[in-house]
């Protein structure tokens, strides 16, 4: 274990993460611990600095979102699920426009490969678009570095959205501090974090690192049992490990591949992005939901990278993660059924 984390790669991700970190809090730049991890590790790839993700640790701490998820689904939540119906059946004509948009642009304008843009095209989850695109026969660094930008622009044009529009004080904490949570409700969001965690890998749950501890802290609040969501030194740790874990897609970066793989992913982030203005702008005009909650429920980022910055914004959490859970799931199920079908047809 301790082997692992020393790890020559995982070490300078590390080091870049922290300079990213202590620059951003020196010029008091927003989400420090979040953009700044992100930014450094981009910047040392571009470089040349040849970095390696934290494995199983940064995995355990995506579970301190599904916990801060999961803490959300109350009975109150539960009585209001109708409300959602209407906006969660905007995803699937979402995604249909985004991949009849997204498709061609790769595919035609950027040159790629047909499964390699097929799957550039899917905003799904980053690692399930890498396994299902290399079964298919795309290019697995074409696909990082396309998914990896858009996750990364979507993440960093956000927050000064969502100050611009919708107010958020960035600088505020991300939750309540560890003092001040019950320590019966620390252990338990441990318990149901780990445990959750490990059920859902076990099972072969897509996400398992925080869809099994939402759904085990779901099961808990319910109950009454957990009250509040993790402190905020728990949101933070998360928060560097998630911004890390986008940076060092950028890894040993190419000039080529960054005018031509980065800047396809650049180009289809701003095609996803007046997409998600237009299904934003459709449900807040319907009265569905506020303009903040309905831009971050289709803003296409990845799930983890969404639920930090709803907690932050102290949007309506449960809301926003069930649109971005459809998506994925949709994607997930429909995406390499209709590429099969495609083949087979000749297309």
């Amino acid at each position: 274990m301790i082997a692992a984390i020393l790890d020559a790669g995982r070490v300078r991700a590390a080091l870049a993460a922290a300079v990213g970190i202590s620059t951003f809090l020196l010029l008091g730049l927003p989400l420090p611990f979040l953009l700044g991890p992100m930014a450094g590790c981009l910047i040392a790839g571009i470089a040349g600095a040849e970095m390696r993700g934290m494995g199983r640790l940064g995995d355990a701490m995506r579970t301190i979102l599904g916990v801060a998820v999961g803490a959300s689904i109350t009975p109150a939540l539960l009585a209001d699920l109708p409300r959602m119906a209407a906006s969660l059946a905007l995803v699937p004509v979402y995604l249909a426009v985004a991949g009849l948009i997204g498709y061609p642009l790769l595919r035609r304008v950027f040159g790629f490969d047909r499964a390699t843009a097929w799957y550039g095209a899917m905003p799904g989850g980053l690692q399930d678009m890498l396994v299902f695109g290399e079964e298919a026969g795309a290019r697995p660094r074409s696909l990082s570095l396309i998914h990896a930008t858009r996750v990364l622009l979507i993440v960093m044009v956000a927050p000064p959205l969502l100050w611009a529009w919708g107010g958020v004080d960035l600088q505020a904490p991300p939750g309540q501090p560890a003092r001040d949570t019950p320590m019966q409700e620390l252990a338990l969001m441990a318990v149901a974090a780990l445990g959750g965690w490990r059920i859902a890998r076990a099972a072969g749950l897509f996400g398992a690192s925080i869809l099994g501890p939402m759904i085990a802290t779901a099961a808990l609040s319910l109950a009454g049992l957990i009250t509040q969501r993790p402190p905020a030194e728990a949101i933070w740790v998360a928060q560097v490990f998630i911004g890390l874990a986008v940076g060092v897609r950028y890894s040993g970066l190419s000039w080529a591949e960054l005018r031509h793989d980065v800047a396809a992913g650049a180009t289809l982030s701003l095609v996803l992005a007046l997409l998600t203005v237009v299904a934003a702008e459709a449900v807040f005009l319907a009265g569905l939901a506020p303009q903040m909650e309905a831009f971050m429920a289709f803003a296409p980022g990845g799930q983890a990278e969404m639920a930090v910055l709803a907690i932050l914004a102290g949007a309506d959490l449960a809301f926003i993660v069930a649109h971005h859970i459809l998506r994925i799931v949709l994607v997930i199920l429909l995406a390499p059924v209709l590429l099969r079908l495609w083949r087979r047809g000749g297309g």
